[in-house]
């Protein structure tokens, strides 16, 4: 596949310190983009060596640490203008920050026995932390004509199995803001797509008791997975494509970039309400949803 360039662009990743973030965010910068910000919580050193590491890659000052808490809308407001203040615009944002049932205790119990203030915690973070982002970064964008949100998502089987609330309902929230705010944002450049790596990634987001476990049997991917779909939906090849979910293994880098993205273009679980020609161009509205 041809290198998928983003050559002026300037993007912020949520948590991005770490993980499926930290990954992005390092192939946003081997991709040529203008500049990466990470918007991170409690996690300096983690995000000073992403910056590192993104100047290595870059040659150059690219990279910008933010820490903030999405839940707060003055920072989610901050962390933008930081952003326009340092490398003078914002063309995307990637809402990767989010926290699991298990760093709020409630790890594999029924929702009944889950903790009221740990749910609060992660729908506050996976659901209202995303809009916020979302809503102090789309003004900008809409203002240029041209912008890219990207929501980082689940598969089906993690939203919808039992024993995982709130982690799973947050991300089908997520799905359906996806295709919510992509008709919002239809003729205006502006889109909107759901990303997921499409399986068990090896990052701390899981306990290291199950980190072990999948790592005997074999069953994580590299949180480089989903980097290659993220690349290409931040890039001007994904023009007029909104509201769709991609998945990133499925994401072929031996064939040409659309073709690529086709292949891991799975069908969204909620289905826009209307269709004006301006919405995405791999649409099939004769579908029904999965």
């Amino acid at each position: 596949m041809t290198d998928i360039s983003l050559e002026g662009k300037v993007l912020i990743v949520t948590g991005g310190a770490r993980g499926l973030g930290r990954a992005m965010a390092l192939g946003f910068a081997k991709a040529g983009a203008a500049g990466v910000a990470i918007f991170d919580f409690n996690s300096d050193a983690a995000m000073a060596e992403v910056v590192t590491e993104i100047g290595d890659i870059t040659g150059a000052e690219k990279g910008l640490a933010l820490a903030g808490n999405v839940t707060k809308w003055n920072d989610c407001q901050k962390a933008v203008e930081e952003v326009i203040a340092r490398f003078g615009r914002v063309d995307g944002l990637v809402n990767n920050a989010a926290i699991g049932n298990r760093m709020v205790g409630g790890e594999d119990n029924p929702f009944w026995e889950a903790d009221p203030d740990g749910y609060r915690t992660v729908i506050e973070t996976n659901v209202t932390g995303p809009f916020n982002m979302a809503r102090a970064v789309a003004p900008h964008l809409i203002k240029q004509g041209w912008g890219r949100i990207i929501n980082i998502t689940k598969t089906r089987e993690a939203m919808h199995q039992g024993r995982n609330a709130p982690y799973g309902p947050s991300k089908a929230a997520m799905e359906a803001s996806t295709v919510s705010w992509a008709q919002d944002l239809l003729e205006t450049g502006v889109t909107v797509n759901s990303l997921l790596p499409g399986g068990a990634v090896d990052t701390d987001f899981l306990s290291e008791e199950r980190r072990e476990q999948g790592r005997a049997k074999g069953r994580f991917m590299t949180a480089d997975v989903i980097v290659s779909a993220a690349v290409w939906l931040a890039s001007d090849l994904s023009d007029g494509i909104t509201g769709c979910r991609y998945v990133g293994k499925y994401f072929d880098t031996t064939l040409p970039p659309d073709q690529a993205a086709e292949a891991a273009r799975e069908e969204s679980v909620f289905r826009p309400a209307r269709r004006p020609d301006a919405l995405t161009k791999t649409w099939k509205p004769t579908e029904s949803p999965g």
